[in-house]
């Protein structure tokens, strides 16, 4: 067992396994004349472990608590978070963190965690999200899922909370560098922009001329999405070209509603499609296309309410949906494992991709099924290749 395990002894775990070994040592005693006593002894000896409950996918299991609160997909199982509690805890407030509320909860009921909170700071500033985590700390929080404000400000925090021996993963975004957080479960997001812009360029009939709107220029993240946007355009071989890529328009809707007034006035004419990987950019592009009559074929991210409406209206063409919810439970579980000493990192600081998806008209009714089926395939991942617990 790797770490350090402790815990009450499962005696019907204990009992299951007895019970196995003597199935196996009474078939091994037939042919060899083996003592079966001595498979008895051993099964005892083993019973000490019984803190680490450990299983492979889709094979039953003994353990504490009900089924759901054990279920893990894969080889890890947790058998009691009751002394964890985590906080989900974004850079700021932003419609893209909402779901991680409603997946807190159900974590904490599906896996019998100690509590699950979601908090957040007014303002994207790094030093106040810092003043938060320290705080949630001093209440008993002792697994954190956290958005850095800051890419690369953010691994001096996460070593910060790390030395205090708390569990920490970088959820919804990674470090700019080394990883310091235990792990990141995020979405890939150069290779979502990509994925847009492969979309937006496919309805444009391969070619014709884009704009990429995004958000901060000085976040990592949108730099990566830069590059994914370009290497698309790329990829058509000249027939598409990059017009201009709008930053800082992601503060708040009304901003990004400007920006692209005043884009769609400026140069309306020359652009034949558009890529949003920032979430009021799109909202916005989506209202400027359909009020203005404009033709250009509209990619989006995130599933807004009005995106997914105006992409069965036929006034946006594809939007990229990524997996917040994903990222809250699997995120969740996983850090659980990790603080109650069950489980460690094969590889420290790995970084996860949480899954991207494009949803066009043909798909939109049915894509929450994709992502819900890839959830289910990251706690199998985490289970199988990203945790050591045993």
């Amino acid at each position: 067992m790797s770490g350090a395990l402790t815990g009450r002894l499962d005696w019907h775990t204990i009992a299951a396994s007895i019970s196995y070994l003597i199935r196996g040592g009474a078939e091994v005693g037939l042919r060899t004349g083996s003592v079966l006593p001595g498979v008895v002894a051993v099964a005892l000896l083993a019973a000490g472990s019984a803190a680490c409950t450990l299983k492979n996918s889709g094979e039953p299991t003994g353990g504490q608590g009900p089924a759901s609160a054990r279920a893990g997909g894969g080889s890890a199982v947790l058998a009691d978070g009751s002394a964890t509690k985590v906080a989900l805890v974004p850079g700021g407030a932003h419609p893209y963190f909402q779901p991680w509320k409603s997946a807190g909860t159900e974590a904490k009921k599906t896996y019998r965690l100690g509590g699950v909170t979601f908090d957040e700071t007014a303002e994207w500033d790094q030093q106040k999200q810092n003043n938060l985590l320290s705080t949630l700390a001093a209440r008993g929080y002792n697994a954190f899922g956290v958005f850095g404000v800051s890419p690369t400000d953010i691994n001096t925090t996460f070593a910060d909370l790390k030395s205090q021996g708390l569990a920490v993963a970088s959820l919804g975004s990674c470090p700019a560098g080394r990883n310091e957080a235990d792990f990141c479960l995020s979405t890939d997001v150069e290779l979502a922009a990509y994925k847009a812009a492969k979309a937006a360029i496919d309805a444009m009939g391969g070619k014709g001329t884009i704009v990429h709107l995004t958000g901060n220029n000085v976040d990592a993240n949108t730099q990566l999405r830069i590059k994914g946007v370009a290497r698309a355009v790329k990829e058509s071989g000249g027939k598409a070209k990059l017009l201009q890529t709008v930053t800082d328009i992601d503060k708040d809707l009304q901003t990004a509603q400007k920006a692209v007034s005043d884009l769609l006035t400026a140069k309306g004419k020359q652009i034949q499609g558009i890529v949003s990987t920032a979430y009021n950019p799109a909202v916005a592009a989506a209202d400027a296309v359909r009020s203005s009559g404009s033709r250009a074929k509209v990619v989006a991210i995130d599933d807004d309410a009005k995106i997914l409406s105006s992409i069965k209206q036929g006034t946006v063409t594809a939007t990229v949906v990524q997996n917040p919810v994903g990222q809250a439970k699997v995120g969740a579980w996983a850090l659980a494992l990790l603080q109650t000493k069950q489980c460690a990192m094969r590889t420290p600081g790995q970084s996860v991709d949480s899954g991207s998806f494009v949803v066009t008209k043909q798909n939109v009714a049915t894509y929450d099924r994709a992502r819900k089926a890839k959830t289910d395939r990251l706690k199998k991942q985490f289970a199988d290749d990203v945790l050591a617990c045993g």
